[in-house]
């Protein structure tokens, strides 16, 4: 009975799907209405754009998860320390066609997975013919030195030395730096051709250079750079990078004597160099004596003109930065305002710092002025995330939770994607200004967009409870109040027989 039913829904079917096409349009027209639009054709961008789409989502999928496959691993190893990673990957994934893009993703998304990703690593290039490359393993010493397994690290330079190149090189000398262990990134630079065949060339070097003067070690620094001289003599780039890396460190007397010899030795140092020096100088009275910044400060800038050294964007934002850190808005104001006869243009880290001390001095109306004059300066790209959460916690240290929240509507009307920290900052100071239903709106609005909020115990700030008014009873008299008061009332009594002078008589 079910055959010719299926056999007519099928042949409806095909009929539906493949339409007859008339023999002449000019002669046979059917009306709009009776005819049903075809699939509409897209273009071939568009259906490639279609493709790439699907397979980016389907790569994402892939690496959502092998990456908790990873976490699991390392999860059960701390329990159970026999869990076999190469066999369960060649297992569940073993037709997967592993790349550097697939592993990035894996990599950004398994942070806890720790040394199960080396194993996942190993596992691709020795099952999966995966070819590694200066990228990949750029990848792998990057994710590693984010968790400090700086020994994990030797042993992949070491395995896989010849896919050493600059990128690996970079990444090793961030994360060394970055942990305090300059000594041993300079003896990583040292040995690369011993260790790796690599050659010191001038681009490496200055990457060194510049990683070592961000976090201060100038005396590292200085150091690879005479040793190497002989090679790769200095220009004028790595010597400011090396009076930066004193300044950094806070150690001026080391920097002007390094300027002093680099003068005498021919290099005409600029404004990177002085901007260095002043951001130093700053530094230092903000720490001893704030109110001697502005005068130390003019000293360089006299001392530039005299020399001939132009002022630039960066010379502005080292004195607003430091003006606004010792409290003094107007006069970053009126130095912002100078920046046009010096034919300098401010950026958005000068109009990051305006906004942030604006807020700080509870200035709350010029701070979203300068919030829309940065914004409408092109500058908007600038305020994201971090940038707002800048805001909003200003604002909630201040205590202006109200105007906090006026910056995070504000923030969100503009695309703004609000992260744990700063629905957590805004909850709690909510809670602590006894705002409970805008908290639990605050809270509900995270959990729809899928922010998970660790759970804690919020209470109330006791400047901000409620009290009840307590109603005054009356006390009982003792019998000396008593008398006094029966005193008090017999003295007017008879006071108010007694003939009073014509100029304080009632006028009845």
């Amino acid at each position: 009975m079910a055959g010719p039913h299926l056999r007519q829904l099928l042949r409806r079917c095909v009929s539906s799907s493949t339409p007859r096409q008339p023999f002449s349009s000019s002669l046979i027209r059917q009306p709009a209405s009776l005819s049903p639009p075809g699939p509409p054709r897209l273009p071939f961008s568009a259906t490639r754009t279609i493709f790439a789409s699907a397979a980016a989502d389907e790569a994402s999928e892939l690496a959502r998860s092998i990456s908790s496959a990873l976490i699991k691993h390392a999860q059960a190893s701390s329990i159970t320390p026999h869990t076999d990673v190469p066999q369960y990957l060649s297992l569940h994934f073993s037709d997967v066609r592993f790349n550097t893009a697939l592993l990035q993703q894996i990599l950004n998304i398994s942070a806890p997975a720790g040394r199960t990703a080396v194993d996942l690593f190993r596992w691709a290039v020795t099952r999966r013919s995966f070819t590694p490359s200066d990228e990949s393993l750029s990848h792998m010493i990057a994710f590693l030195g984010r968790r400090r397994d700086f020994k994990s690290i030797q042993d992949l330079l070491i395995d896989f030395r010849r896919y050493v190149g600059p990128k690996t090189l970079r990444a090793a000398f961030d994360r060394l730096i970055r942990a305090g262990r300059s000594t041993q990134a300079v003896h990583l630079f040292q040995n690369l051709e011993k260790d790796y065949g690599i050659g010191h060339d001038r681009e490496l070097l200055r990457a060194l250079v510049s990683m070592l003067s961000e976090h201060g070690f100038g005396g590292h620094a200085e150091r690879i750079v005479r040793d190497v001289a002989d090679k790769i003599f200095p220009d004028v780039n790595i010597c400011h990078e090396l009076i930066r890396a004193w300044c950094v460190d806070g150690k001026l007397d080391q920097a002007l004597r390094l300027m002093g010899e680099m003068s005498g030795g021919g290099f005409e140092l600029g404004t990177p160099a002085y901007n260095s020096i002043l951001d130093c100088i700053c530094r230092l009275c903000r720490k001893k004596d704030p109110l001697r910044l502005q005068s130390e400060a003019g000293k360089v800038l006299t001392e530039m003109e005299a020399r001939g050294v132009p002022r630039d964007t960066g010379t502005f934002h080292v004195l607003i930065s430091n003006l606004c850190k010792i409290r003094k808005t107007d006069d970053a104001m009126e130095m912002f305002h100078k920046m046009d006869q010096w034919g300098c243009s401010p950026n958005a880290e000068i109009y990051l710092a305006l906004i942030r001390s604006f807020y700080q001095a509870a200035r709350l109306s010029e701070g979203d002025e300068m919030v829309e004059k940065m914004r409408s300066a092109g500058f908007g790209a600038a305020l994201d995330t971090n940038a707002y959460y800048g805001f909003i916690k200003v604002l909630c240290g201040i205590e202006r939770v109200d105007h906090a929240m006026k910056v995070f509507r504000m923030a969100k009307g503009y695309g703004f994607v609000p992260g744990v920290k700063t629905y957590g900052l805004l909850i709690e100071k909510l809670w602590a200004h006894n705002q409970v239903c805008r908290a639990n709106t605050l809270l509900k609005e995270a959990v729809a967009r899928g922010v998970t909020l660790a759970a804690q115990a919020y209470s109330v700030d006791p400047r901000y409870v409620k009290m009840p008014k307590e109603k005054k009873k009356p006390r009982r008299l003792t019998l000396p109040e008593k008398m006094e008061r029966k005193r008090k009332r017999l003295r007017k009594l008879r006071l108010s027989f007694v003939k009073k002078p014509k100029g304080v008589r009632r006028a009845y």
